[in-house]
């Protein structure tokens, strides 16, 4: 076993799934083919489909879905929890009992740009286009090319799925 992999025995990897070194994967479920980069974590309770690229130093938390064919840049995070504490009201440590995760949806094919933050509760449409940088408040349309602090439409792509 490589040193520098920390994967639980209850991640479920698909075929030709190909691994980096210093990922920290638990409880979660990654499809065939996909390229998990250096230095992401995905927690349990979270899916990445087929034919995806995560890329390094990216924060997948639970209760995020990533369907097929997704590309999500380097340093990417998504959020789960739209009210964080650390305490109870009582002021010891919150556990799991108290918060409810909320759930994010990444439709197939859709790219999520470097250094994007992704708000707990909000889909991502199929073919969308997430710009570098951005902060994703609200859900994005299939099709759709955002960008900004809050991600706003800039257009739709011409035929569904942008090409270089």
């Amino acid at each position: 076993m490589n040193p520098y992999l920390c994967i639980t025995p209850d991640v479920k990897l698909g075929e030709n799934v190909k691994l980096s070194s210093f990922i920290n994967l638990y409880g979660c479920e990654i499809g065939d083919n996909t390229k998990i980069g250096a230095f992401v974590e995905i927690q349990k309770n979270a899916t990445v489909g087929r034919n995806c690229k995560i890329s390094s130093h990216t924060f997948v938390c639970e209760g995020v879905t990533i369907e097929d064919e997704v590309f999500i840049g380097h340093g990417v995070t998504f959020i789960n929890d739209m009210y964080p504490r650390a305490a109870t009201a009582a002021g010891g440590l919150q556990t799991e009992s108290d918060w409810k995760v909320e759930k994010t949806l990444i439709k197939k094919g859709a790219s999520i740009g470097s250094g994007a933050t992704i708000l707990a509760g909000v889909t991502v449409g199929e073919n969308a286009l997430v710009g570098a940088g951005s902060m994703v408040t609200k859900s994005v349309p299939p099709n759709a090319i955002v960008a900004g602090n809050p991600a706003r439409v800039l257009r739709n792509s011409e035929e569904g799925r942008v090409r270089a």
